[in-house]
C-alpha cells in the first residue's frame, strides 16, 4: 500500500486546495478544488482533471502536479471523485452506455460540477479545459462529443475515444485490441485534443490514442507534422501535430516510446507516473492555454 501523499507533493504553499460536492439527478459527487495564490477575482481558466482508477484527487493532484503549473500560469484546477460506491476500483464509468450521453449519469455530474465552480468563482467561460487519465481519460473523451459547447479543449492521456464500448465485454475488448470510436455522437465542430499514449501500455492498447483522434482530425485537418524528441535520460517520442485550414492546431497526438500506462513526466509522488517521459500536464496546460471557445 502506498504511503498518501504530502500536502507539499499535492499544492505550492500559500494556495488553496479546498473540498466541496455537486448533487442532481443522477447522484452525488465530491471534488476537490485548486484555487491559485494569484486568483483576485478576475476571470481565470479552469482545467477540469478526471483521475484513473484507484486513484483519487489527492493523488491524481501530486502525479501529475498540474496544481503546481497552474500556480505558476493562474489557473482553478478541480478534480472531481470517483467512488467506490459508484464503481469498486473508482473508475469513471465510460463504457456504459448511460454514462456516455450529454444531461445524463456520469457527463452530466462532471459538466454540474464544472458549471458549479464557473457560478461560485470568476472563471473565463471561454477557457475551460477537461482531461484524464486511463478512466478518467475516456471521460474526458466523453465530456469533449457531448458537451463541446462547455470545452475548448480536451486532454487524454492513455484513454479510449468516446463510444470505444458499451458495455464491461466490449470494454476489456477495447482495452486490449483499441475501440472505434461512436461515429453515432454528433457534436459540433471537434474540440481540440491532445493525446498522450505510452507505445508498451499493456493495460489501454496504445492503437486506442490514435483512434480518439481518428474523427477529429478527419473532420478537420488540412496538414499533420511529425516531430520526434527524447527527454534527456528519458523516453524518445513522436509527436504528430495537425493543423486546420487556418492553420490553427487543432490536435497533437504523443506517442511516448517505451513507457507504459502511467502519466508521462509525472511526479513519483502520486501513483501511475514516469517520470522519464515527456511532461504531458506542462505540454497539456500550453495546448489548452493556447485554445479558448469562439464568441
Amino acid at each position: 500500500m502506498r504511503a498518501p501523499p504530502s500536502a507539499s507533493d499535492i499544492a505550492p504553499k500559500s494556495t488553496r486546495f479546498i473540498e466541496g460536492t455537486f448533487s442532481n439527478a443522477a447522484g452525488s459527487r465530491t471534488y476537490k478544488l485548486f484555487i491559485p495564490s494569484r486568483y483576485q477575482g478576475k476571470p481565470l481558466p479552469l482545467i477540469v482533471m478526471l483521475h484513473g482508477c484507484t486513484q483519487s484527487p489527492d493523488d491524481f493532484a501530486a502525479g501529475t502536479r498540474m496544481n503546481f503549473l497552474a500556480e505558476e500560469q493562474n489557473c482553478f484546477v478541480v478534480y472531481p471523485e470517483q467512488p467506490s460506491g459508484a464503481n469498486q476500483a473508482k473508475c469513471w464509468n465510460w463504457f456504459r452506455t448511460g454514462d456516455q450521453q450529454r444531461g445524463g449519469g456520469e457527463p452530466s455530474l462532471i459538466a454540474g460540477i464544472t458549471r458549479q465552480i464557473m457560478r461560485e468563482h470568476a472563471i473565463d467561460p471561454k477557457r475551460v479545459y477537461v482531461a484524464g487519465l486511463s478512466a478518467g481519460g475516456a471521460a474526458a473523451a466523453i465530456m469533449a462529443a457531448t458537451y463541446g459547447d462547455l470545452y475548448a479543449a480536451v486532454g487524454i492521456h492513455s484513454g479510449l475515444a468516446c463510444g470505444a464500448a458499451s458495455d464491461l465485454p466490449s470494454a476489456f475488448m477495447a482495452m486490449q485490441q483499441g475501440g472505434g470510436a461512436d461515429t453515432s455522437v454528433k457534436a459540433g465542430s471537434p474540440v481540440p485534443t491532445i493525446v498522450f499514449h505510452g507505445d508498451r501500455d499493456t493495460t489501454v492498447h496504445p492503437d486506442n490514442g490514435g483512434r480518439i483522434l481518428e474523427r477529429s482530425t478527419k473532420a478537420a485537418s488540412s496538414a499533420t507534422k511529425l516531430l520526434r524528441g527524447r527527454v534527456p535520460d528519458g523516453h524518445a517520442y513522436t509527436r504528430t501535430i495537425a493543423t486546420d485550414r487556418s492553420g490553427r492546431v487543432i490536435s497533437e497526438h504523443w506517442n511516448v516510446h517505451g513507457a507504459g500506462h502511467v502519466w508521462s513526466g509525472g511526479s513519483p509522488a502520486g501513483s501511475y507516473t514516469d517520470p522519464r517521459g515527456p511532461d504531458a500536464t506542462r505540454e497539456m496546460l500550453r495546448f489548452f492555454l493556447a485554445h479558448s471557445l469562439p464568441g
